[in-house]
């Protein structure tokens, strides 16, 4: 049986990780870029949870992509807006299963290098979203798919960056995860918990690798 992912749930179970995560974010942005990240990422969601309550009727991630490419500021938003914009359009036409996802998140990631420019390597959210795209691709399951993101962006800890602002910053950036990578990785660890919530993915405190507060 194919296991599907109610898109709602996805969004909000992602929405309390990003608030959970909020300081950790943070933190981890002020080490490589703005430090506004966790701000983007909790307040661009939180955005979608109050329009999802406003427009039931409407496609989750349509209603997250119109958020995030209209509302949301750094550079972040407008990426994360193309990634929903991508996933939306992919379940419209294939459905909750991973089927939609797969081809969603590889559109997604397209639409991302497209603008952005990066490749794995890079030291960016592409980081997390192209193991995502490979585990998917291969056939892999939700959770699976959560810990190919998540192991991505743990690895961009070792990177020297290539992109964005903390390219700036040479090896003093390394030592922590990117937080861009990290929090598309929670994207990817609230689709396992909405869809298999019995996989062992460990708490959002886990994901950041250390405690996490709201």
């Amino acid at each position: 049986m194919t296991t599907t992912a109610d898109q709602e749930k996805v969004l909000r179970t992602y929405a309390e990780a990003a608030r959970t995560a909020h300081d950790a974010l943070t933190a981890l942005d002020q080490l490589s870029g703005d430090g506004d990240f966790g701000d983007n990422l909790r307040g661009g969601l939180d955005g979608v949870v109050a329009a999802l309550d406003a427009r039931p009727a409407d496609a989750p991630f349509t209603v997250a992509a119109g958020v995030f490419l209209d509302e949301v500021g750094g550079t972040s938003g407008p990426l994360i807006g193309l990634l929903f914009q991508e996933i939306g359009r992919a379940l419209a036409a294939h459905g909750d299963g991973r089927e939609g996802w797969a081809e969603g998140v590889r559109e997604g990631l397209a639409a991302i290098q497209r603008v952005g420019e990066a490749e794995p390597g890079d030291r960016t959210m592409v980081d997390a979203l192209a193991p995502a795209r490979d585990a998917l691709a291969a056939g892999a399951g939700f959770a699976d798919t959560a810990r190919a993101a998540l192991a991505g962006a743990r690895a961009t800890a070792g990177i020297k960056a290539r992109r964005g602002r903390a390219s700036y910053l040479g090896e003093r950036a390394l030592g922590a995860p990117d937080p861009g990578a990290t929090g598309v990785a929670l994207l990817f660890w609230s689709l396992a918990r909405a869809a298999e919530p019995d996989a062992d993915l460990g708490t959002v405190a886990d994901v950041m690798g250390g405690p996490a507060t709201s």
